[in-house]
């Protein structure tokens, strides 16, 4: 995601997810083993953490880069991949102008080179696979609703869930050949935004049993915007969880 990370609550139920805050507390090294470009503005990191104690779809980290004079800088950063045991946990990051930390890793950083992170952190976002999800995204708000899209398949999960995803052009498309049948994209620049007609065919007689949890991931705009269409929608308040960014 972006350098700016700003977890709210305002549409959003705290989880009960147990997290060990030990593991959670204490720097880690972890080096960059490959760097995949997504976007001309974005990139993944795969990082090799061995003493990684695993994450939960959603959850994020924070990273830490240090100087040669010990300057440090830190910035928190959705997870990408699915949880699983490899030792390696992937971050995609756009290149935020001005940003200390995505500026480095998009310009200088190459496999071989040494990160610290620290994680995973956050329960309120995360979802462990355990009820039908509605996942709204836009931009690099995509990042953590990825983690979940690949956990449900690494775990042939038969769930529910479903991905609405929106960027301004297929050329800023995140993941673009990752998507499948579970996906509605929406290229804003052609498109327009994402509307009530977008969420009609998930929402009211077309909901799964027991409702949706749903998800939000992305801008200021982006998610006050998608949290109100939910609401019209009907939409449970208590049941939309919201992560923003900028």
């Amino acid at each position: 995601m972006t350098d700016t990370f700003v977890p709210t609550t305002a549409f959003a139920v705290a989880g009960r997810i147990a997290v060990s805050n030990r593991a959670a507390a204490t720097w880690q090294r972890a080096v960059i083993t490959h760097i995949r470009r997504e976007t001309p503005r974005a990139a993944t990191f795969r990082l090799a953490v061995p003493q990684w104690q695993g994450h939960l779809p959603g959850q994020h980290l924070m990273l830490r880069l240090t100087a040669q004079d010990g300057y440090t800088a830190q910035r928190h950063y959705s997870i990408a991949s699915a949880p699983d045991d490899s030792g390696h946990i992937e971050l995609t990051l756009d290149h935020v102008d001005g940003g200390e930390v995505s500026g480095h890793l998009h310009t200088t950083a190459r496999p071989g080179d040494t990160v610290e992170v620290r994680g995973p952190l956050s329960g309120f976002f995360a979802w462990p696979g355990d009820r039908p999800a509605l996942l709204l995204g836009a931009g690099s708000g995509v990042v953590p609703l990825m983690s979940m899209i690949r956990h449900h398949r690494l775990r042939g999960l038969d769930l529910p869930l479903r991905l609405l995803v929106s960027a301004r052009t297929p050329a800023d498309l995140i993941y673009a050949s990752e998507y499948g049948p579970e996906t509605t994209v929406i290229h804003t620049r052609t498109d327009g935004r994402l509307t009530a007609a977008h969420l009609e065919p998930y929402l009211g007689e077309h909901q799964p049993s027991g409702g949706w949890e749903a998800y939000i991931c992305g801008s200021n705009g982006f998610a006050e915007h998608a949290s109100r269409l939910l609401v019209a929608g009907g939409q449970p308040v208590d049941r939309i969880r919201i992560e923003r960014f900028g």
